[in-house]
């Protein structure tokens, strides 16, 4: 080679060398080209599995709060409906600008065909130069460009302003104020090009298509994250009062003299409600308690009102009444006759559980007393039995004495039998939690039933996982270690449900478990 002479052997070296280096380079831009189709395809499959999520699971789940609940959410659903409108609008729209350079480019979106075959449309600039420049001119805009900048702005813009002064949904507003983009920030000119610029001017279809798919995925990312707050957000206001009554407990007759005791609640009640105020009773840890007058026979009327707050700021307010009876001693008791029986819990039986149930005859001795229940085991006795009831939704408890005259008196009592509530499933305490993924493996699944005055515990001892983008895995036991592997590559704002819940209980017999409540967690 040294003064330009080569021998016809050398020659022919070079030649299969410079033809050796073009068939790599080519061979290297496949590669390249199928990475991108590849993820460009998993991109896609992630985005229309968040879409039927949205539209078959929370959206009808919050449609039909909003039917139960319109007061709390209605207006959230109207929300939701504006913000998937604009998400429509921006997903639809790039549709089309990608099945217009497909067109152009003749390539075959079907995931089944090789990328050798497609090698020459996916590599084609031309498309996207021609649809984000006008002309092909870098520095002018085609309509198109201007048109998808006007609704990633306007998608951002209604995140931001509706959602920006909601703590629930503040994460969903910043991520959207940060990702929902058509410019790059002040100072920011990568390659000293504009945002169109870089990412569409003179770039492969392949390359076009993805970051494309990249707007459209994250849209759809913050469509759903907003609705899962949105249901998040009033979580516990589903623990509510959504049908009100005032209960009023107490003794409807009283010996003269004898102190008694009267309490006034709401049902359910909890132990501190908001602005809670009962006309004739002192409040003490969500009851009223009245301390009637008893120093003369007779018969009293006890009425007032009842008031409270509920988590929306509404005040509801309720009438209450109670009759009682004042007599006047142990020989007025042998004219009475008549039986008091009363659930200690609520006035319903669960399935399953030895209910505490008290019970007397006026005047009769307790120590004589007895009660009898069909389709129900009782243990006890002295007034206080424990009653545990079978099949059926409702039980009649007898109870039967002697009056102090010697009159044998039985009376039935009705009382509801009810499964007992269906548990939830939590992580850390929550049925929706927000982590980094490489802390899901760490955790362990409960199941638990708050505000419930049996003693009843649940063991997990199966569910299932589903990641976005894998197939569903069965797990045995509580704890989520097995579902590591699924865990690796999540991504911020991706959500992995926990369903199926399987669980075993403790001090619950005879009863199938309700259907316990999954868990969803959010990638942070």
């Amino acid at each position: 080679m040294a003064g330009g002479k080569q021998t016809p052997r050398q020659k022919m070296i070079n030649l299969m060398y410079l033809v050796f280096i073009a068939m790599l380079a080519m061979q290297i831009d496949q590669e390249i080209i199928r990475s991108y189709k590849d993820t460009n395809q998993s991109l896609t499959d992630t985005r229309l599995m968040v879409e039927n999520k949205n539209d078959k699971i929370f959206e009808a789940t919050l449609k039909a709060k909003a039917v139960s609940s319109p007061e709390v959410y209605g207006p959230m659903l109207v929300q939701y409906q504006e913000l998937k409108a604009k998400t429509n609008d921006l997903v639809g729209f790039i549709d089309g600008l990608k099945n217009k350079m497909s067109t152009e480019a003749e390539y075959n979106s079907d995931p089944s065909i090789p990328v050798e075959e497609s090698f020459t449309a996916l590599n084609n600039t031309e498309p996207s130069t021609t649809t984000f420049f006008k002309d092909g001119d870098e520095k002018t805009l085609s309509p198109q460009s201007n048109e998808l900048k006007t609704k990633v702005d306007a998608l951002r813009q209604y995140i931001v302003t509706t959602f920006g002064s909601n703590v629930q949904l503040k994460d969903v507003a910043t991520r959207a104020n940060k990702m929902m983009v058509a410019e790059f920030p002040k100072g920011d000119k990568r390659a000293n090009k504009g945002w169109t610029q870089y990412k569409f001017y003179n770039q492969p279809l392949v390359a076009a298509l993805s970051n494309l798919e990249v707007i459209q995925s994250e849209a759809r990312n913050l469509q759903s994250d907003a609705l899962t707050s949105m249901l998040q957000e009033k979580v516990d206001a589903d623990i509510k009062f959504d049908a009100y009554e005032a209960l009023v407990s107490g003794p409807s007759s009283v010996m003269k003299g004898e102190p008694a005791e009267i309490k006034v609640a709401i049902g359910t009640f909890a132990s501190s409600v908001p602005g809670l105020a009962i006309t004739g009773a002192r409040v003490v840890n969500g009851q009223g308690i009245i301390t009637p007058a008893t120093g003369a026979v007779g018969t009293q009327e006890l009425k007032g009102q009842i008031s409270f707050t509920d988590k929306n700021g509404k005040v509801h307010t309720l009438p209450y009444a109670h009759t009682l009876n004042v007599v006047s001693g142990a020989e007025a008791l042998k004219e009475q006759s008549g039986a008091i029986l009363a659930a200690d819990k609520m006035n319903v039986l669960y399935r399953g559980l030895s209910n505490p149930v008290s019970g007397s005859i006026l005047g009769a001795n307790l120590e004589a007393t007895t009660l009898s229940a069909a389709g129900a085991s009782v243990s006890g006795g002295r007034g206080k039995w424990n009653v545990t009831p079978a099949g059926g939704n409702e039980v009649t408890l007898t109870i039967a004495g002697k009056s102090p005259s010697g009159k044998m008196i039985s009376q039935p009592f009705k009382f509801r039998v009810k499964n007992i509530p269906p548990p939830r499933g939590e992580i850390r305490g929550k049925s929706y939690d927000v982590m980094p993924a490489n802390m899901i493996s760490k955790q362990t699944l409960t199941a638990t039933l708050k505000d419930f005055d049996f003693p009843v515990s649940f063991n997990v001892v199966s569910f299932k996982v589903k990641v976005p983008g894998k197939a569903v895995m069965s797990v045995n036991g509580s704890s989520l270690a097995p579902v590591e592997s699924l865990t690796k590559g999540l991504r911020a704002g991706d959500n992995i449900a926990i369903f199926d819940v399987q669980a075993t209980a403790q001090g619950l017999s005879g009863v199938v478990l309700p259907n316990i409540g999954g868990v969803v967690i959010s990638v942070l």
